[in-house]
């Protein structure tokens, strides 16, 4: 999974536009992109939604967050769908977390649906309060748990800032720290980091060049709010020939000294973090459809 499209979940023919995007996986919306005399309809579209995809697509619900008293009815109308999974905003810590998933332990057993079929998805850095939670998640979360992803937009308004990028458009330090805090956390629990969404949709360059900084930095996929930002993202998160080639050539050579902890090409000592980083390379080709 390398891009995750947000998609407006009250609007049936913008849904039907993303199905056919390239993007990975869709975020069917009904928090932020939804003002609140259409929550209920938005529900009825979700829900129709899910239950006539006929997609390969990875499927996610953003409810409202947990404790705005919509979150409920949210998971009500959506679980019978199926949906991969649940993304949860202005997630604080792991009880959040285990508070959803106990949600959806009893929703599922209601639907008659596999137990824990349904995945979660945490954005874990909207509010001050959640960074101090970031370190929660290795071990006290809930195996429903499949990535996390850090966003900087509602953690600017809960904190008061003017604004979150500097006039060369890079995030300033609060909101770096915040980005590098869960890409801590969600390499502590073994789990994709997922980088937030870059918001001028009409500059290709500055997503291009954020989505590789992130690739480079260690998150593997990244979050999108208009399809125009889909290919670039894609493109971005699929590793090239030569990282492929690269990547069999480290595990060939790891294969050749068996148990050994380094190898060596090209006189080039090698130890086994080259390889786990091979492996991941490979990993992600495989899942773009890019290893041959």
């Amino acid at each position: 999974m390398r891009s995750l499209l947000f998609v407006p979940g009250d609007d049936e023919r913008k849904i039907t536009k993303a199905l056919d995007s390239a993007a990975d996986a869709l975020i069917l919306d009904l928090e932020d992109a939804v003002a609140p005399q259409r929550k209920a309809a938005a529900r009825e579209i979700c829900a129709a939604a899910l239950r006539s995809a006929k997609t390969t697509k990875t499927l996610f619900v953003r409810i409202n967050a947990l404790d705005t008293g919509e979150a409920v009815a949210d998971l009500t109308a959506v679980v019978g769908g199926k949906p991969f999974g649940i993304v949860l905003p202005k997630c604080r810590h792991a009880g959040d977390v285990r508070q959803l998933a106990h949600a959806l332990d009893t929703m599922e057993a209601h639907a008659g649906i596999e137990l824990g079929r349904i995945r979660i998805l945490p954005i874990v850095t909207e509010t001050a309060a959640s960074l101090f939670g970031l370190g929660t998640y290795a071990e006290a979360a809930s195996p429903r748990l499949h990535a996390m992803m850090w966003g900087g937009e509602d953690l600017a308004a809960d904190i008061g800032a003017v604004a979150n990028r500097d006039a060369s458009g890079r995030y300033t330090a609060p909101y770096e720290l915040a980005r590098a805090l869960c890409l801590f956390g969600a390499a502590a629990a073994s789990v994709l980091a997922v980088d937030a969404v870059y918001t001028n949709f009409r500059d290709s360059e500055g997503l291009k060049a954020e989505a590789l900084e992130g690739l480079r930095s260690g998150f593997g996929a990244k979050a999108a709010i208009h399809p125009a930002q889909v290919d670039v993202i894609n493109e971005a998160f699929t590793p090239s020939r030569s990282d492929v080639e690269w990547a069999k050539r480290v595990i060939a050579a790891f294969d050749a000294v068996g148990g050994a902890g380094v190898a060596a090409i090209d006189g080039k000592m090698l130890d086994r973090p080259h390889l786990r980083g091979a492996r991941r390379t490979l990993e992600r080709a495989r899942q773009a459809g890019a290893l041959q």
